[in-house]
């Protein structure tokens, strides 16, 4: 395996990929703004490289762009499909060169990720994940259900949080993280839990509210990246936060690994930008940004129709007339609402966060 650490490692790793393809490259587009990746792609299929897209239904403020970029890859010559809509979003980016060589990135292929933001990526001809990705991209190309085979292939919203909880709690002497949102209730427990246990848990990033034990600091530059470094010998990286809403409505990916020199290369990244990074509860969200989501969150969950009779009609329909299914119809709004609040608090604090960011960048 190889780690790619960014800002340092730039573009060319991607673009030395895309031109070695012989036969194939499959690609997955959140965001993009990179016109050498795009000269590159279009170069492959002048060659005779089968190049397939598959670009993200929507992202915020950006939907307008991808629709272009479609049409340009179309017409150098790319199959291109778009994703399906039944996710919040599809925020992975992958890249399969000649069905060998696979690149799970947390970063988009825009210059804000790769040239200002700390972020990372894997490069791996390990067989087992190569062909768990290409599984995935043709289940998303093609719109049918994916079922997760390898577990640490980190999928969201299918095997990320039973991954990610297990890789938490086998934690014996250290965690370190860079995460730009913690804030599922249940994930934040288990960190505070490993705490009580001894273990030090050390975040760049920020989190949604005080977590017992923790040392949590302020990244010293942008944060496009969801890591965790597990007793210094194993490592996760993807694209999905602790956070409700990527756990559980967003198509994320990321990868569990043992791998000594990934390992070791973002063990020294992490101590590079520690020290440099600010300690304080400052790295909590911003109160404005805790408000916000609050009051957004609450405000549409007091608006939604009574859910329990929907969800009764279509158990009903699913199971047959004769079923005789009974919901405790409290139980099931109860659920709702909190889910629905979790995930609106999610976006919400993206929304929020990636603004600040962008702000930032810009001075």
């Amino acid at each position: 395996m190889k780690l790619l650490v960014q800002p340092t490692d730039g573009i060319t790793p991607i673009l030395h990929g895309i031109e070695k393809a012989k036969k194939s490259i499959q690609i997955v587009i959140f965001r993009f703004d990179r016109t050498d990746v795009e000269r590159a792609l279009e170069k492959a299929v002048a060659r005779g490289v089968s190049v397939h897209a598959l670009i993200a239904y929507m992202n915020r403020g950006g939907e307008k762009k991808l629709r272009k970029l479609e049409m340009r890859l179309l017409q150098a010559g790319v199959t291109v499909a778009r994703t399906s809509d039944d996710l919040l979003r599809y925020h992975d980016k992958l890249m399969i060169v000649d069905g060998k060589v696979l690149y799970v990135l947390a970063f988009n292929f825009t210059s804000q990720d790769i040239e200002h933001s700390r972020s990372f990526g894997v490069v791996t001809k390990e067989r087992r994940y190569v062909q768990e990705a290409l599984k995935l991209f043709a289940a998303d190309a093609q719109r049918r259900p994916y079922v997760p085979s390898v577990d640490d292939f980190v999928v969201s919203p299918l095997n990320a949080r039973k991954q990610l909880d297990a890789f938490i709690k086998g934690a014996k002497q250290q965690l370190l993280i860079y995460d730009p949102n913690v804030s599922d209730h249940a994930m934040l427990g288990l960190l505070e839990a490993r705490c009580r246990k001894g273990v030090e848990v050390k975040l760049i990033g920020r989190v949604s509210r005080e977590a017992g034990g923790m040392m949590v600091a302020k990244p010293p530059i942008r944060l496009h990246t969801r890591t965790i470094i597990r007793d210094r010998r194993q490592v996760f990286i993807g694209s999905q936060s602790l956070s409700a809403v990527e756990l559980n409505a967003r198509r994320e990916v990321g990868i569990i690994s043992r791998d000594r020199k990934l390992v070791e290369g973002v063990i020294k990244a992490f101590e590079t930008d520690w020290p440099k990074a600010e300690s304080s509860a400052g790295a909590l969200l911003d109160a404005p940004a805790i408000k916000a989501t609050k009051k957004v969150a609450k405000a549409i969950a007091k608006q939604l129709p009574p859910v329990a009779p929907i969800v009764q009609q279509a158990v009903k329909k699913a199971m047959g007339s004769e079923a005789g299914a009974k919901l405790d119809t409290e139980l099931v709004e109860e659920a709702m609402r909190g889910a629905i609040k979790d995930a609106v608090q999610g976006v919400v604090k993206d929304v929020v966060q990636d603004a600040v960011e962008e702000r930032k960048l810009r001075r």
